[in-house]
C-alpha cells in the first residue's frame, strides 16, 4: 500500500503554547518573533499626551455643570425682574392676546403629553422636538404664572392676600426645580387649570367694566369648562377612565375648588383694581382741576426713617385736627363708577384692633390714566393717641390697600414747619412743591391802572 506524503509537509505541533510567547523557564526558540520589554526603557509614543485640550466651550459647560443650581436661580430671578420691568397694564389688548396664545399652546402640549405617554412612540413629525416638550411646558407655565403673580401683587394688601401671593410665588419658583417637573402631568394640569381661571379673572373685569363675586365665579366656571374639554379630548385616545380621573379630573377641578374658596375667604386680591399711592396728611386741598395740594409736617434730619413714609405716618395731633387719608386707585379704561369703603381701625390697649364705625363709602371711577382716580377721606372725629390703621376695601369686602400710622399728642403752640407736595393727574407719586412750581410758575397779577383824577369843579 502506497502512502502519498505532500511535499515539505511538517508534523503537527502538539504543543498548547501560544505562538510567540516564551515558554516559562525555557529558552526562546530560534527565530521566534517576540517583543521583549527592556526594564527602564519607555516607548517614545507613550510619552505623547493623548488627552484632549479643553476648549472654551468645554470649560464653560464644566462651569455651568458645577454651579447648576446657582445658574437656575440667577436665570429665574433675572426673568422675573424682566417681567416686572416690561409687564404691560392689565387692560393691554396685546398682553391679553399673548396670554391666550400661551394658554392654547400649553393645552395642546398637555394633550400631546397625555396622548403619547412614556413608552409610546410619538409621530414622526414630533420625534426630533419631542424631548423638548417638558421644557416648553414649564416655559409657558412660568410665563403665565409670572404675569398673573405680578397682577395679583399690584392689587394685594394686608397679610391674608399675601399668603396667596406667597403660594403663587412658591409655584413660580417650584416650576424651575427638577423635582417639581418629575411630578408629571398631575401637577401640570393643576397649574394649567389655575392659570386659565386667573386669566379670565383678569380679562372679564376689563370686558364687563366691573368687579364682583359673580365675575370671579364666572371665571371659575370657564376654568372648569377648560378642564372638562381637556377630558373629552383625551377620552378619545385613552379610554382608561381611572387614569384620566387621577391625572386630569382631580388636579384640574381641585384647583378650581381651591380658587373659589380662597376668593370667598378674601384671600385673592380684587384684580384689576389697584391702589397706586396712598398717604396720611394734615391737610389735602384741591387747588385747581387735576391738582391737589398735600400738606404734612416737616421732620428733622435725624428722623431718617420718615423719608420712607407717605406723608404723616408719624402724625402729631393738635386740638381739633384729623388725619386725612389720600389715595389714588387704578381701574381699567371704560370701568363703570364703583364704590369703595374706607375703614379706620384703632389698636385699643384692651380690645385690640377696633373698627371706628362702619366706614365711609366713596364713589370712584376710572379716569383713563395709569395714575388712577384720586380721593381723600377723614375719620370724622379726633383720633386718640396710639396706633391706627386705615383700610380700603371693595364694596364686597375685599381689601385693596391698608396703611398704618401712629398718632401722638402735640402740645406745642408755635407754628409747624410744613412740607408741601403736589399731586397731578398723570404722575403717580406726589411732586415736591418746588419741582411743580418750576414747570408751573405762579401767574403774575396784572398791574393796577392808575387812579383817575377827579374832574375840576
Amino acid at each position: 500500500m502506497l502512502t502519498v506524503t505532500p511535499p515539505e509537509s511538517k508534523p503537527q505541533d502538539a504543543s498548547n503554547e501560544v505562538p510567540g510567547v516564551p515558554v516559562e523557564g525555557g529558552p526562546l526558540p530560534p527565530g521566534a518573533n517576540v517583543a521583549v520589554a527592556t526594564p527602564g526603557v519607555a516607548d517614545p509614543d507613550d510619552l505623547v499626551s493623548t488627552e484632549k485640550t479643553p476648549t472654551l466651550v468645554d470649560r464653560v459647560q464644566a462651569f455651568r455643570a458645577k454651579y447648576e443650581r446657582q445658574e437656575m436661580a440667577l436665570f429665574f430671578f433675572a426673568g422675573f425682574l424682566y417681567d416686572v420691568l416690561t409687564l404691560s397694564p392689565i387692560d393691554d389688548a396685546l398682553t391679553e392676546v399673548q396670554n391666550f396664545v400661551y394658554l392654547a399652546v400649553l393645552a395642546g402640549l398637555l394633550v400631546l403629553e397625555q396622548r403619547y405617554a412614556e413608552g409610546v412612540e410619538p409621530p414622526k413629525l414630533l420625534v426630533k422636538i419631542w424631548r423638548f416638550r417638558e421644557d416648553a411646558l414649564h416655559f409657558f407655565m412660568g410665563s403665565l404664572l409670572s404675569a398673573f403673580t405680578l397682577f395679583l401683587f399690584k392689587s394685594s394688601s394686608g397679610f391674608t392676600p399675601l399668603l396667596f401671593m406667597a403660594g403663587m410665588f412658591g409655584l413660580l419658583v417650584a416650576n424651575e426645580l427638577p423635582r417639581f417637573r418629575q411630578l408629571g402631568p398631575v401637577i401640570r394640569v393643576a397649574v394649567f387649570s389655575l392659570c386659565v381661571t386667573l386669566y379670565f379673572a383678569s380679562l372679564l373685569p376689563v370686558l364687563f367694566g366691573r368687579v364682583g363675586w359673580w365675575i370671579f365665579t364666572l371665571s371659575v366656571v370657564l376654568g372648569c369648562g377648560s378642564v372638562y374639554g381637556l377630558l373629552r379630548v383625551l377620552k378619545r385616545w385613552r379610554p382608561d377612565e381611572k387614569a384620566l380621573l387621577r391625572t386630569v379630573a382631580v388636579p384640574g377641578f381641585g384647583a378650581q375648588a381651591v380658587l373659589l374658596g380662597c376668593y370667598f375667604l378674601g384671600v385673592i386680591p380684587p384684580v384689576p383694581l389697584a391702589v397706586q399711592y396712598s398717604g396720611i396728611y394734615h391737610a389735602v386741598e384741591r387747588i385747581s382741576p387735576g391738582v391737589y395740594r398735600l400738606t404734612s409736617e416737616a421732620h428733622p434730619w435725624w428722623k431718617f426713617w420718615t423719608a420712607f413714609h407717605h406723608g404723616d405716618q408719624d402724625f402729631s395731633l393738635r386740638a381739633g385736627e384729623q388725619p386725612v387719608y389720600f389715595f389714588r386707585i387704578f381701574a381699567p379704561k371704560g370701568f363703570e363708577t364703583y364704590q369703595v369703603r374706607v375703614r379706620w381701625y384703632f389698636d385699643h390697649p384692651e380690645k385690640g384692633w377696633t373698627a371706628l364705625g362702619k366706614g365711609f363709602m366713596a364713589n370712584v371711577s376710572s379716569n383713563g390714566t395709569e395714575g388712577g382716580y384720586r380721593y381723600y377721606a377723614r375719620p370724622g372725629t379726633t383720633p386718640k393717641p396710639g396706633d391706627w390703621r386705615v383700610v380700603l376695601e371693595t364694596e364686597s369686602g375685599h381689601e385693596i390697600n391698608r396703611l398704618n400710622f401712629t398718632v401722638t399728642e402735640d402740645t406745642r403752640t408755635e407754628p409747624r414747619e410744613e412740607k408741601v407736595d403736589v399731586s397731578v393727574l398723570k404722575v403717580t407719586k406726589p411732586l415736591p412743591l418746588e419741582v411743580w412750581e418750576k414747570d408751573h410758575p405762579p401767574k403774575t397779577a396784572p398791574a393796577e391802572a392808575p387812579a383817575a383824577t377827579a374832574p375840576a369843579p
